[in-house]
């Protein structure tokens, strides 16, 4: 079974159809990168994963169940979790703070108010561990909203991950950022998503060539095309749809 499907996802607003029946597989442990024009409804279809937007009809499976009448938290805690276009943290809140509070679901502590969270041992272990491996340890103390764009970005990904996702998806998770930031911020991407399924959506073809074992090309929210690197690069529609290429006879 795939570990998410897509079953003929549909979304309008008012008389505007952003989606128009989308249908996809994403299997257990794939690096899955969907691409398209500005426009296309990327983004769109995240929000609809996610449980930001409800669908205007089709359905959304997450492990064999359906989630598409969820809340956001309520995917989350099922094990599928997003970072957005726009960083999303607690910018008073310490970096420290912030994957400790991304923690207390996933280890466990649900809606305990008697707990002294300086007291939990395992659970500050854990936080600083998460830290070391997103390279922001020694960044524990910091305001969160103190951060270079590069680090909170780094930071998301760890809230991500402390959330206990098996799942994560990426909304051009290096945008915004320089040609030495983009690199180590793959280099994290590979090293944090190792052994969970990731799902982005990335505008620079380098690294979307590089990182996915699949594309799927969405314009003006339909499928156009969804197979392996090789395959959607010597796509014809491809090429004239979203490369701006004319194919030759």
């Amino acid at each position: 079974m795939s570990l998410l499907q897509l079953q003929n996802v549909c979304k309008s607003f008012g008389p505007t159809q952003i989606i128009r029946d989308v249908s996809l597989n994403i299997e257990q442990g794939e690096k899955h990168a969907i691409i398209g024009p500005n426009g296309a409804g990327k983004s769109t279809l995240f929000h609809l994963i996610s449980g930001r937007y409800k669908l205007s009809s089709g359905g959304i499976l997450f492990k064999g169940a359906p989630i598409h009448n969820l809340e956001p938290f309520e995917i989350t805690r099922r094990g599928l979790a997003r970072s957005f276009q726009v960083t999303n943290i607690f910018p008073l809140l310490s970096v420290f703070e912030n994957v400790r509070c991304a923690l207390l679901w996933s280890m466990g502590y649900k809606y305990s108010f008697w707990h002294f969270l300086s007291r939990q041992t395992a659970l500050n272990e854990r936080a600083e561990a998460l830290l070391e491996e997103i390279g922001l340890f020694d960044r524990r103390n910091l305001p969160a909203g103190e951060l270079a764009y590069a680090e909170q970005r780094a930071l998301e990904l760890g809230i991500a991950i402390a959330s206990g996702a098996e799942m994560i998806l990426l909304d051009e998770p290096v945008a915004g950022m320089s040609h030495s930031e983009a690199k180590s911020a793959v280099a994290l991407i590979r090293k944090v998503t190792e052994g969970r399924t990731l799902v982005m959506v990335e505008h620079d073809m380098n690294i979307v060539f590089d990182v996915a074992d699949r594309i799927t090309v969405l314009v003006y929210g339909e499928v156009i095309a969804s197979d392996v690197p090789e395959k959607i690069r010597g796509n014809p529609r491809v090429q004239e749809a979203y490369l701006g290429e004319t194919p030759h006879a």
